[in-house]
């Protein structure tokens, strides 16, 4: 995602920033995020962001790295490579637990790596803003609010009096270097 230019304004507060993140949401707008220099707990509520898809994927891909573990056995087995030994049957799941749950965990895992990465737009080695000062305290002891121009009741003026009314410190506008 590309923006053009964003309204920043800077907080030293986890509180306010809080309340500023609830009252961003609740003004309407939807293109906004806030940079901290470590989680605060709370934030993704007050910013409105919904629940991540991630599990779902996981769930999925271990489910089917469980059912192709399966299907393999089975098949090899009892299907393709018929083995009478000592009488016992084609195919019994007890013997192929530990593949079973090395495919679970395998397909699992790789899944996870890949919807994150997917998810989270990666990799991405820049930010669109890093070459503001401000933003780049951020990583150190500021906390950072941004509202994109790409929402669509982005307004110049409107942004920078609500930051502005929010107690926001430094309110800025900064333009976008690709």
């Amino acid at each position: 995602m590309s923006n053009n230019q964003a309204v920043m304004g800077n907080f030293t507060d986890v509180n306010a920033l809080i309340h500023a993140a609830e009252k961003i949401r609740d003004a309407g707008y939807k293109e906004f995020d806030i940079f901290t220099p470590y989680p605060v707990h709370g934030l993704d509520k007050a910013m409105g962001v919904q629940r991540t898809i991630l599990p779902y994927i996981s769930f999925g891909a271990g489910v089917t790295g469980l059912v192709s573990a399966v299907g393999l056995m089975y098949w090899t087995a009892a299907v393709d490579y018929k083995l009478s030994i000592g009488g016992k049957p084609f195919f019994s799941a007890f013997f192929g637990l530990p593949i079973m749950f090395e495919l679970t965990i395998l397909f699992t895992a790789l899944a996870t790596f890949g919807g994150l990465w997917f998810l989270c737009g990666l990799p991405k080695w820049y930010h669109d803003f890093q070459h503001d000062e401000g933003f780049r305290r951020a990583q150190d002891d500021i906390f950072v609010v941004s509202i994109f121009s790409n929402d669509k009741r982005f307004s110049l003026d409107s942004a920078k009096n609500l930051l502005s009314e929010l107690h926001a410190d430094n309110v800025r506008v900064v333009e976008a270097q690709s």
